[in-house]
């Protein structure tokens, strides 16, 4: 395999704090060379089982272990992560193919992450109130939920998993963990970080598998009571309607179409620098990717001549090759849905300035490389403008005024992240105001979000709830009232209130 960052050929699932060994497995592969990386296990649902089985007996005990001492764990996390930096980005990037500079921003996210949820240890505050009758005392607090399942995507494989892991670990939870097939790695890693972190064993189990067995064994085991799940549409919708009949609490935090909007008095420069990034770094393969620009027709033609210009001077490759900005494409499934939509926009009537095509020469033969796509001239009606594509394909959408872009950008059915370019503050406040995201950028692009702010977003985006940020905590904790009479006698409420 050529592979002299991983210690292992084949993964283990992650139970009880030991290794255990799977029976059937598939390759790894990267992405940026087609070349296998390790071999990962295909889980049966009766590992699901012993995983919960185990997780329900270790979160007993977890949850009686003061929250400042579960914290500490978290912090002893991070410091490990931010030791193991280094390493942790090159097996990212080996797996996923992201260009390294990125991958260290995901793990510092996750270093980052471990602090802030650590530093919840000491609050997860309740409230104090009033009570209605004399001689009486009225709470809320947080109470742990008990077993909670995660699953995570592979675009961002350790991100993600520290925003749902950390915060339901340091409620008093305990975890079982299915990453993506495609990035086991960081699982992987992951779960030795705990174990060296000192976490006790059965509080964060991972097994490996794909969604239709152990995905599915999850959101049916009626001992998990929660689900936390990034990734498709299709499959949120599918695990909620799943959930709604066990009344299983549930997470989603799906897909987005997002928009940058740049206005008839935005700087031209720093608009190209913000669509760059976030279209094309990760390839375009975020769920906040900007896939379209919402112009003003005043400087529709400038905006096109000053993208095309730079993004001629994108170089794509291995992501662990330095100096390289974009890397691969996942699989040969998203380079198949990339092609159609670049079929679907020509067809539509969308005008293709750049890109469009897979590329192969060279270094890039091996792997799954598509070249950053430009369409100018779309409507948003337009399917290109309407769907999530994934990839590095960017729509311009030209627009009379500011009241018709804010109109532009809503018209989709998500609702994640937004962007403005606008050197007019009136504007900026009404965009605010106004634009229907869970995330509004204002001069900057549409990624970038920060772990102590809640990430998620509106519509056909998700269900209502957020990952990071202090709200992360309402995932995975149950609010309990509780009422302390010390009048020595029955008060009745409501009855006996004069």
């Amino acid at each position: 395999m050529g592979n002299t960052l991983l210690d292992v050929k084949k993964l283990a699932n992650y139970i009880n704090g030991e290794w255990v060994e799977g029976t059937n497995f598939t390759a790894v592969t990267n992405p940026a060379t087609g070349e296998e990386v390790v071999q990962v296990p295909l889980s049966e649902e009766s590992t699901v089982d012993e995983a919960v089985k185990i997780a329900k007996k270790a979160q007993k005990e977890w949850a009686l272990t003061p929250a400042p001492q579960r914290a500490e764990v978290l912090y002893e996390v991070g410091n490990i992560m931010k030791e193991r930096k280094e390493h942790l980005a090159q097996l990212l990037t080996l797996e996923n193919g992201k260009v390294l500079e990125e991958a260290r921003g995901e793990v510092q996210e996750g270093i980052d992450m471990a602090y802030y949820m650590a530093g919840e240890g000491r609050r997860l505050f309740g409230q104090t109130t009033n009570a209605e009758l004399k001689d009486k005392f009225a709470m809320s607090v947080r109470a742990p939920i008990g077993v909670v399942g995660i699953i995570t995507p592979w675009n961002f494989p350790i991100a993600i998993a520290t925003w749902k892991s950390f915060p339901a670990i340091v409620a008093g939870n305990a975890v079982v963990w299915k990453p993506a097939t495609e990035t086991p790695i960081m699982a992987y890693e992951l779960a030795k970080i705990y174990e060296d972190a000192g976490l006790p064993k059965g509080i964060i189990n991972v097994v490996f598998g794909s969604g239709g067995t152990v995905g599915d064994a999850m959101v049916h085991h009626p001992d998990i009571r929660v689900i936390s799940f990034t990734g498709s549409n299709e499959t949120g919708s599918h695990i909620a309607a799943e959930c709604g009949r066990q009344l299983k609490k549930v997470s989603l935090e799906m897909g987005g179409k997002n928009a940058v909007i740049v206005m008839d008095d935005a700087d031209l420069d720093l608009a190209v620098e913000g669509i760059l990034w976030s279209a094309f770094g990760t390839s375009g393969q975020r769920c906040t990717a900007c896939s379209r620009v919402i112009v003003h027709e005043d400087v529709k033609e400038e905006l096109e001549k000053r993208l095309q210009t730079e993004m001629e001077k994108l170089s794509i490759g291995n992501g662990l090759h330095d100096g390289v900005k974009v890397g691969p494409i996942i699989n040969d499934a998203g380079m198949e849905k990339i092609k159609k939509y670049i079929g679907i926009g020509k067809e539509e009537g969308a005008k293709l300035l750049a890109g469009g095509h897979v590329l192969t020469e060279g270094d890039l033969a091996n792997g799954n490389y598509f070249a950053p796509t430009l369409f100018t001239d779309a409507t948003s009606e337009m399917r290109i403008a309407q769907e999530e594509i994934f990839g590095p394909v960017v729509s311009l959408i030209p627009v009379k005024s500011f009241e018709e872009a804010i109109e532009v950008n809503n018209s989709v059915t998500y609702g994640l992240s937004s962007s403005i370019f606008t050197k007019d503050v009136n504007r900026v406040f009404k965009a605010q105001r106004d634009l229907d995201t869970g995330i509004v950028y204002v001069n900057a692009g549409t990624t970038g979000a920060e772990i102590h702010l809640p990430f998620g977003g509106t519509k056909g985006t998700g269900n209502g709830h957020r990952d990071s940020g202090v709200q992360a905590l309402d995932v995975f904790t149950e609010w309990k009232a509780v009422y302390v009479d010390y009048s020595g006698k029955l008060q009745r409420a409501q009855i006996d209130v004069e």
